[in-house]
């Protein structure tokens, strides 16, 4: 995620990443050649190519608009929900840290170890999520966590996260069945781990789901035709000045559908994605902070501007 200041007016039109032109200069790059090829022939040999008239162009350009922004909102919506789910992760994990501390008043040093393996457990099955719905490195940061049991059931596992939480449950039920948890003690801690599934749940919903093929499809190929057509419709009006305006609108619509994509993959690795990684360390931190230890890293901030 590009997390800086504003920039100024002048620094605006300078700034490449998380800008989108990367994606979609190839285009910008065709449409422009194209347009200045039209307007090259119809000013050497008038007649050869056909004029339209620019009026259905203005209308499907505004049928375009709306279209590229509904989708983007779609696509918005799926980002920020897996940025709520996210948020809900972190208050449940601080929340389990914080009804575990019973433990230790209750059993004493016997509690503090048991609220001591919870709380681990808890901080690798958060960072479990990472890999898991990110489809890359990271399973080292989960791996450290695990006892060479879990370890083998974790990387056996179709869902790893789902092993973690499985183990969570048995310490749960293990600690209710030697008394160490009352029934009352245990379905608040049941609970807190089944929020904290549910948001596993709904992150898997949004990573698994994407938006409907034939919205994109439809977008690409109305986008393309329009941007390709255009010069037949203004070069009358515009004249050299059509290879330009021809580019502006590719970089314009391009633009937007290429960020509706990345909005679309919220756990990718793009530089408008959500930094869950950067969350996951500060849900550890946090947790790890909990349980009394000092010796803790800073949390994650952005390098050169970006926070992944």
């Amino acid at each position: 995620m590009i997390v800086r200041p504003r920039p100024s007016l002048l620094k605006l039109f300078f700034i490449l990443r998380g800008s989108i032109i990367k994606q979609v200069f190839p285009q910008i790059l065709l449409t422009g050649f194209l347009s200045s090829l039209v307007v090259l022939v119809h000013s050497v040999w008038p007649g050869t190519l056909p004029v339209f008239s620019g009026a259905p162009f203005a209308l499907l350009g505004i049928a375009i608009s709306i279209f590229l922004g509904f989708r983007n909102n779609a696509c918005y919506d799926r980002w920020w929900e897996a940025r709520k789910q996210w948020g809900q992760m972190i208050f449940s994990a601080r929340h389990f840290a914080r009804q575990t501390l019973l433990l230790e008043t209750a059993s004493g040093e016997a509690g503090a170890e048991a609220r001591r393996r919870l709380v681990t457990l808890v901080i690798a099955f958060i960072q479990s999520l990472v890999p898991h719905l990110r489809a890359g490195s990271g399973r080292e940061k989960v791996e450290h966590l695990l006892s060479p049991e879990l370890k083998a059931r974790y990387h056996a596992s179709r869902t790893p996260p789902e092993a973690i939480s499985l183990e969570i449950a048995r310490e749960l039920a293990d600690l209710r069945a030697r008394g160490m948890l009352t029934d009352i003690s245990y379905q608040i801690l049941d609970k807190t781990l089944g929020e904290l599934t549910l948001a596993q749940a709904s992150c898997e919903r949004i990573r698994w789901t994407p938006v409907p093929f034939g919205y994109t499809l439809l977008l690409h190929r109305t986008a393309h035709l329009f941007c390709l057509l255009l010069p037949f419709g203004f070069d009358d009006v515009l004249g050299w000045f059509m290879p330009f305006a021809t580019a502006l609108v590719a970089y314009t619509f391009f633009g937007l559908d290429a960020l509706g994509d990345e909005l679309e993959a919220p756990f990718g690795n793009q530089p408008n994605a959500l930094p869950i990684g950067a969350l996951a360390d500060t849900i550890e931190i946090n947790l790890r902070e909990a349980l009394g230890e000092t010796d803790l890293p800073p949390l994650p901030t952005p390098v050169d501007y970006l926070l992944m």
